[in-house]
Formats: C-alpha cells, structure tokens, sequence
C-alpha cells in the first residue's frame, strides 16, 4: 500500500496546524500453521527468539498501520498523530495486532 499518508507517535507536526477529524484503527489477526508452530515448541524448549513468530508480529503490524492509513484516507485525512500499537493473544497461536490513533486534516 501508498505511504503518503504521514502517520506519527508524536501528538504535533512540526510547522503543520490541524484540526481533528476522528480516531481511525488498522487491525488483524495472524496464525502461523502447524508446522512452523512445532517448530516453535521445539525452540521453546531450548530457549532463544523464535523467528517464526517475530516475523508474523512484523507482518501483523504492518498490516494494521496500511489498514489506519486507509481508514484515515477513507475519512479525508491529511495524517495520523498519536498512532499507537496494542496486541495480545488469540488461543497459543493466533495474535492479533491494532494500529490506533487521531486522524487529521491540515489547515
């Protein structure tokens, strides 16, 4: 997906004035198959990173911050401020990820 569409963690842009138009929200949820999720109890057993899963939380949040900028362009915004990440849990191999934060329009 396009990036134009600036997306922020800090609540100012520097030399832009703005005004609010709404909160927006990318989400997902991704599992691994089963293999790769044996794999990875093979690896819990002696320790270190588990690949498999930091690339599947690489590709959940990436996936979630383009569905915030499309939801921002959807609603006419010029850019996201405030953009924030929550995660968690679905089952022992499921996660899901949301991108969230202030959808604006420049002055």
């Amino acid at each position: 997906m396009n990036n134009d569409l600036l997306v922020t963690t800090t609540e100012h842009i520097p030399g832009k004035e703005y005004e609010v138009i709404g909160e927006v929200f990318g989400l997902t949820t991704q599992s691994k198959n089963v293999l790769r999720n044996m794999g990875a109890a093979l690896k819990n057993v002696v320790g270190g990173e588990i690949k498999d899963y930091t690339k599947m939380l690489d590709e959940a949040r990436n996936i979630s911050v383009d569905r915030l900028r499309k939801n921002a362009r959807d609603m006419g915004a010029d850019a996201v401020v405030m953009m924030r990440f929550d995660s968690g849990s679905i089952g022992t191999d499921m996660q899901s990820v949301a991108a969230y934060g202030t959808a604006v329009k420049y002055l």
